[in-house]
């Protein structure tokens, strides 16, 4: 049975490859991302290694093997399947999951997320719009990957799909300014210049950085 700890350094390694679509991770990244230093994930790789669960090349960086990708696919349908879980069962906001559900799913079983998933009637996505691997340990096919916010243009209207950065402090902002997943609008104005953008959703305008809405993906629709 995996540790704690390779479960998450496994489910954060795919994640990076799904957010960058990039096959192989530096140590680096996953240093940035795992919060240690590069020293402690070059041990943690070769552990890895040695286990068979990633390909890893020093100074190149690290591929996910066949069994690898497996055991973080079900870490990350474990932790999505939680996640929604508990924002439709008891009631907790969006911004107050993440944290709830990084220490559930290494303690459930596979027959109680099972369950969970037939519960919720097999939901595609999470409470942020990430996809929810099936029991295939697949992504379901029909999750559109949106296009980032930053990326359209004065007068583009559109809905939202997917929140990248989870950020509580992210979260809530957009919680008070009622920018929720399923929301449509129009982007209003634009300045590259500036890093800034304004939409209009709900009624009212937004602004927001355009740091920020590169992590917003969004559907454009008909004018």
């Amino acid at each position: 049975m995996a540790s704690l700890t390779v479960e998450n350094y496994l489910k954060t390694i795919l994640l990076l490859g799904n957010r960058t679509d990039q096959t192989t991770i530096s140590t680096g990244q996953l240093a940035e991302a795992m919060e240690v230093s590069p020293g402690t994930v070059t041990s943690m790789l070769k552990t890895l290694s040695e286990s068979q669960l990633v390909h890893y090349k020093p100074y190149a960086g690290v591929v996910l093997t066949t069994s690898g990708r497996a055991l973080a696919m079900r870490m990350l349908r474990r932790h999505r399947l939680i996640e929604l879980f508990l924002v439709e069962t008891l009631q907790l906001s969006w911004d107050q999951v993440h944290e709830e559900a990084e220490h559930l799913e290494h303690a459930v079983s596979e027959f109680l997320i099972d369950h969970i998933d037939e519960f919720l009637g097999h939901p595609a996505v999470d409470p942020h719009g990430d996809p929810i691997p099936g029991q295939d340990g697949e992504m379901r096919s029909e999750i559109s990957p949106g296009v980032p916010l930053a990326e359209c243009a004065e007068q583009t209207r559109f809905r939202l799909v997917r929140v990248m950065n989870q950020s509580p402090e992210f979260l809530r902002y957009l919680s008070e300014v009622g920018f929720l997943i399923g929301a449509h609008g129009l982007v209003l104005r634009k300045s590259e210049q500036a890093g800034l953008m304004m939409i209009e959703s709900g009624g009212q305008q937004i602004p927001l950085s355009l740091a920020a809405a590169v992590d917003l993906r969004v559907t454009p629709e008909p004018a």
